[in-house]
Order: structure tokens, then C-alpha cells, then sequence
């Protein structure tokens, strides 16, 4: 297995040219906007509009897993948390605490760097912070507002689907996050909740990667993820049947390998002394609305009505 970049890299003013698109020829540029690969030319990877006018109300409770999560590190800090490169060229969005799907995240990835010829050098590889959109749209899409259905993807199923075997075999990312939101139903309520390390350190939530051209400009890349969701462990069980696969350190380069197309057992929900280390903290239903982007939003407060965990278990 490659090694990745070592974290002294992280504050190099080196660029280097990543395949950010498997078989096509990359050539690094500088400027203000995230980077991607194109043929024999340099190419701009575009963020479609983002529909969050339009998701006031985004319905965070549904049968895959809430689609909101705290996103507040920045590219600096997630470079050394991740032993990685900052490749974000100046186009990291900001701290938010309610990410809501088809906005602007940052990932991580890790693919072999390509000269400008477009030959990739197996012996390398190159892990780095990147900006994707929330919601995978396939290679094969006519229209990118797919994504919008496509923010998470089951991990029994994903290596099946048209959408994302492809991204299972060959585009793994991972997605740093504080926590994420979930909702527990309960007499006619929902309370929600944020679920995050007790240790206040990040989470790495296990995606999946896609590119995506205009038909109308080819070289406009549009790069799109989801977030995979597996069964529910221990107490998570009890607020909703699904949670985000969160991947361990130990896990990362083997989820990230670019030369694996088999995650396996990665794929298994997260051991019990990962959920062990985990904060179940009920929070304002000010996090409903996806306009709402605030620190509060991740305070503890009590529930207006009686939860149905017992709360100071889970403090």
C-alpha cells in the first residue's frame, strides 16, 4: 500500500497534480477556484448553484438517516487531522453547523499524482482536502439536480446500484465532520438530536465521489458526494435504525487506497467502542430550519417534552 503524503506536507506551498478524474490527463492550475482534471487541458471544477433556497424545510426524517450534519474545521487544521494535503485553492466553504445537502463540503481523498503528460505514478499517492457538493451525481446523469436524491447510499447495497458501485470500487472519500443531526419520533414530537465525540474531537464520515461534466461544456467538472449509512449500534438504535458508516484512524488509508477496489469489512457498521465514545446530546429544534447555521445549534437543551432516552446516561 502507497503511503500517504506526510503530514509536513500539509503546509507546502507545493502544488501537485492529482487525478481527480481516473483516466484522463490532469494539469495542476493556481487561482481562486478548486481544481479537477480534464483532457490534455486545464480544466474548472464548477459548483452547480446551490439549491438551499429551496430546502428550508429539507425533510430530516427519513428512512436512510438525517441529511444534516456540523461542519466547523478548516482546511489548515483537517490537513494535519488527516495527514493531508490543503488542495482547496481558496474555495473551502466556512464553518457551518447545519450542512445541508447540495451545499459546498470539504472532503478527503487519495489518488496517485499525474504529471503533466497525464501518467500517474504508481509508486505515489497524495492525500488531500478537497470541495465537493453534497448528493452524487453519476458520471452517466442528464440532469445534475439528481443529486439532490442522492445524499446518502446504503452500505448492503451501494456496491449494487448503478448510482454508486462505480464510486464503491473507485472513488472513496471521507468526510470530516463535528457530528450530525438526527431526529427521534416519539408521542407526535420529534427531538433532535446531535450526535458527536464526548472528546470533542472531529468525526470521519465514510463517502463516495463522483464527477460530472456539462454536456454543453465538458470541461466544467461538477464533484458530488454521499454520505453511506449503515445500521444503527447501541444507543444510536434507539433515536433511528440508520446512522453515518464513521470510520476510525486506523481505517482511513485503507478506505482511501486507491488501488483497492474491494472495501470489504469497511463496509461492516462501526464497532461498539467507537459508539462508546459518543455524545447523544438533544438540541433546539432551531436546527429544523436549514437557514439556521450557529454555534447554538449544537448546544445541549433539555427536551420540551420527555425523551424517550434516559438523557443522563448519555451526557
Amino acid at each position: 500500500m502507497v503511503p500517504p503524503v506526510p503530514a509536513s506536507a500539509a503546509s507546502s506551498s507545493a502544488r501537485f497534480v492529482i487525478d481527480f478524474d481516473p483516466g484522463t490527463v490532469t494539469v495542476a492550475r493556481t487561482g481562486p477556484r478548486a481544481n479537477g482534471a480534464g483532457h490534455g487541458g486545464a480544466v474548472t471544477v464548477v459548483m452547480v448553484p446551490s439549491l438551499r433556497t429551496r430546502l428550508l424545510y429539507w425533510s430530516c426524517h427519513d428512512d436512510a438517516m438525517c441529511g444534516r450534519y456540523a461542519s466547523t474545521r478548516d482546511p489548515a487544521t483537517l490537513a494535519v487531522d488527516f495527514d493531508a494535503v490543503d488542495a482547496t485553492d481558496g474555495a473551502a466553504p466556512g464553518a457551518h453547523y447545519n450542512v445541508a445537502p447540495t451545499t459546498p463540503v470539504l472532503s478527503v481523498v487519495t489518488r496517485h499524482p499525474r504529471d503533466p503528460q497525464g501518467a500517474p505514478d504508481p509508486d505515489r499517492s497524495v492525500r488531500s482536502i478537497r470541495v465537493m457538493r453534497w448528493g452524487l451525481v453519476p458520471h452517466w446523469a442528464k440532469d445534475p439536480a439528481v443529486g439532490s436524491r442522492l445524499i446518502n447510499a446504503r452500505t448492503e447495497t451501494a456496491a449494487d446500484k448503478p448510482a454508486f458501485r462505480d464510486a464503491v470500487a473507485r472513488r472513496r472519500c471521507l468526510l470530516p465532520a463535528d457530528g450530525w443531526y438526527e431526529w427521534q419520533r416519539g408521542g407526535g414530537h420529534k427531538q433532535p438530536f446531535f450526535i458527536t465525540r464526548a472528546d470533542g474531537a472531529g468525526l470521519a464520515l465514510a463517502g463516495l465521489w463522483s464527477t460530472w461534466r456539462r454536456p454543453d461544456d465538458p470541461a466544467a467538472l461538477l464533484v458530488t458526494c454521499a454520505v453511506l449509512t449503515t445500521e444503527a449500534v447501541g444507543p444510536l438504535a434507539e433515536i433511528h435504525d440508520r446512522m453515518p458508516l464513521i470510520l476510525p484512524t486506523a481505517a482511513w488509508q485503507a478506505w482511501l487506497d486507491p488501488d483497492s477496489d474491494d472495501p470489504g469489512g469497511l463496509l461492516a457498521p462501526p464497532p461498539e467502542n467507537l459508539i462508546h465514545g459518543l455524545e447523544l446530546r438533544p438540541v433546539s429544534t432551531a436546527v429544523n430550519h436549514v437557514r439556521q447555521d450557529g454555534p447554538e445549534l449544537v448546544h445541549r437543551v433539555e427536551p420540551e417534552q420527555p425523551a424517550l432516552l434516559d438523557l443522563d446516561q448519555l451526557r
